[in-house]
């Protein structure tokens, strides 16, 4: 069961706790006592790029060239989500916008990020940012003076409702076309309200103007996953991996589904790809690997499961290379 999965979850986080998988900082952020499945995970926050020169040239050439983790600030940020490594994507995302303020595919990768990682309240912040500094929906804040003071006064309220009523104000004035990122937006608010139904429609909305956009087909099946219907989530997530086999968020994604649908070699399988394609993309000029904790402390779930305990040792120790062959998977 979904409970049984985030309680197993729990125990993982503590056990990474003690063997000092976390830095201080990481710890800080997080007490023990605090749910991952309720505030996201925080296994990766240390930025290895953060004092790599160039880094917003450079993260563009290393996209066009594919090489997803060398990138940096805005490409930086959406491919750390992309790689599993959420703390590393706000951090370089929120830099990116102290540099370019009215950058919208930043606010709103920043406004999935954090809803991501449970701050309801900066998501919904990121998004009214992206309305103000959208020309197409600015004017839907004329007038609304407690959405328009600082970020201090505006958590003084619940900003969810009205934010979501601005989205789908802008929806309804787009009634002769479908505007898949103000869809996206209103999917992202509906998710944080727990109305999944409605953000699958939202994002079915996007996917009918993008159908070949892989993080919209992932965040469906995130969306599919948080509302129960996690057999839908893998067709959705299989899609998004068509698009982009190299897509670790979402092949991590998939193997929980599949955890959760019984089916626990798959999911390993999924939680070891994922691993090996991090581990192949690191960067050539940082010697340290990046490998998330949270996929790793999946897989020991996904093994536990299935009463082999030399792999379960294996996974404990996280001896890649051994699982990998174990699991008759290219290294």
């Amino acid at each position: 069961s979904d409970t049984e999965f985030w309680d197993k979850m729990q125990e993982e986080w503590e056990e990474l706790a003690r063997r000092n998988w976390l830095t201080e900082n990481e710890q800080a952020q997080m007490p023990s006592s605090v749910s991952p499945h309720d505030k996201g995970y925080y296994f990766h926050t240390d930025n290895p790029y953060k004092d790599y020169p160039n880094a917003f040239e450079e993260g563009l050439k290393k996209s066009r060239e594919g090489d997803l983790p060398n990138a940096a600030w805005q490409v930086l940020g959406t491919t750390q989500a992309e790689n599993e490594n959420e703390q590393a994507a706000i951090v370089s995302l929120q830099r990116c916008l102290e540099l370019h303020p009215h950058n919208l595919v930043a606010l709103m990768s920043l406004a999935v990020s954090l809803t991501n990682t449970g701050m309801r309240q900066d998501a919904c912040e990121a998004l009214l940012h992206w309305l103000r500094h959208n020309p197409k929906y600015k004017h839907l804040l004329k007038g609304k003076t407690q959405l328009n003071g600082s970020p201090g006064s505006q958590r003084r309220i619940n900003l969810l409702p009205e934010t979501r009523e601005l989205f789908l104000e802008g929806v309804r004035n787009n009634c002769d076309s479908v505007d898949p990122d103000l869809q996206t937006g209103l999917g992202v608010l509906f998710n944080l309200s727990g109305e999944f139904n409605k953000a699958v429609e939202a994002f079915n909305a996007a996917l009918s103007v993008r159908p070949q956009d892989y993080l919209l087909w992932n965040r469906l099946g995130a969306t599919l996953a948080n509302g129960d219907r996690s057999q839908e989530a893998v067709e959705a997530y299989t899609k998004a991996l068509e698009l982009q086999p190299g897509f670790i968020r979402s092949r991590y994604n998939l193997g929980i589904s599949c955890i959760n649908l019984g089916a626990h070699r798959e999911a390993a399988s999924n939680f070891l790809t994922a691993l090996s394609l991090q581990r192949k993309s690191r960067s050539h000029q940082l010697s340290h690997q990046v490998m998330s904790g949270n996929i790793w402390a999946a897989l020991r779930i996904a093994i536990s499961m299935m009463d082999q305990p030399e792999l379960f040792q294996a996974a404990n120790i996280g001896d890649l290379d051994l699982l990998m062959k174990a699991f008759h998977l290219d290294i």
